[in-house]
């Protein structure tokens, strides 16, 4: 059951229309889910999947772009952050019990979509932690047509020394009852509320930084810190379980900019290598948030994206009526 959620529609810059709805988890979570409209003869509905300190708002422009392009977006807060339920007493530390329960977020947004109504054919779009929240989506039978990865965290970038570290430190704080304290090296503040766009990691644009800035600022609420060490233990866990997994026979396209330092891109590479008519791009001089870079680096991604997905809408059509 759907009930009205609030909505920063001019932090946004989206669509017209677009609302944001609360919905329940099966597991009693109150999350957000925001719907950013299509045109009435659209050719389907983009499920757009955030990363981690994401939110709702964040992804207007490129709805606005998916739109353009004949499709509605439907997107999310995840648990622990955006206006969704936050997991620990310090809302600032970005938390899950176990990574597979993002998986009741994706089964509401699901039955959120089909609440709405929204037209079919439904279509993927994976950002960073949402690209791993997919792929596991997609191994477990996400109903899509296609799917696009942008920075898909399928694996964390850490320097090869210290990765036993994290992961015994991840265990260990666990059987202390420590693990809801901030990963080392992270804490409260928000990284684009309170970090300089100078020799940031996610964007190459100011326009895009200013943008998300302004959002985090005006809404403090939506502000998330650091990740919390049973985060980072479950994360690292989840992304060694889906590399051992073949990847989904449907079309994919990924993206990664060429100056990525957030996730592995070596795991990028080799899933995508493994892909069956999968592709990898790569955006010259891109950071981690190749949407957030500058409107025409933006456009084109869209664009490429829709191309893939309205391919694979076709082809379903026709062997539909074959």
């Amino acid at each position: 059951m759907l009930s009205a959620a609030p909505f920063h529609a001019e932090l946004a810059d989206g669509t017209d229309g677009a609302r944001a709805w609360w919905v329940r988890t099966a597991d009693g979570l109150r999350i957000r889910v925001a719907h950013y409209p299509g045109p009435a003869e659209a050719t389907g509905t983009v499920l757009l999947f955030p990363g981690r300190t994401e939110y709702v708002e964040k992804y207007g422009r490129v709805a606005r772009d998916f739109a353009e392009r004949g499709f509605h977006t439907l997107t999310i807060d995840w648990r622990g952050q955006g206006l969704a339920d936050r997991m620990l007493g310090d809302p600032r530390t970005g938390h899950v019990h176990l990574f597979h329960d993002y998986q009741h977020d994706v089964a509401a947004m699901m039955d959120a979509a089909a609440e709405l109504g929204l037209p079919g054919p439904y279509f993927l779009e994976g950002h960073s932690m949402g690209g791993c929240i997919g792929l596991r989506a997609l191994a477990e039978g996400l109903p899509v047509s296609a799917c696009a990865f942008t920075g898909p965290m399928w694996g964390i970038r850490i320097a090869a020394p210290v990765r036993p570290a994290a992961w015994a430190l991840g265990w260990s704080t666990a059987r202390m009852g420590l693990d809801h304290h901030y990963a080392p090296s992270t804490g409260p503040d928000s990284y684009t509320a309170t970090g300089a766009f100078e020799g940031n990691l996610l964007t190459t644009s100011r326009e895009g930084w200013d943008y998300m800035n302004r959002q985090v600022i005006e809404v403090p609420e939506l502000q998330l810190g650091g990740p919390s060490l049973r985060w980072l233990h479950q994360a690292l866990g989840e992304c060694l379980a889906l590399a051992r997994l073949p990847s989904p026979r449907i079309p994919c396209i990924s993206f990664v900019g060429s100056n990525e330092r957030i996730v592995d891109v070596a795991r990028v590479q080799a899933r995508m290598a493994d892909w069956p008519g999968g592709k990898l791009e790569v955006v010259p001089g891109g950071e981690h948030e190749v949407l957030m870079e500058d409107a025409v680096t933006r456009g084109r991604i869209v664009s490429q994206m829709a191309d893939l997905f309205e391919t694979a809408a076709r082809t379903e059509a026709q062997a539909l009526s074959a």
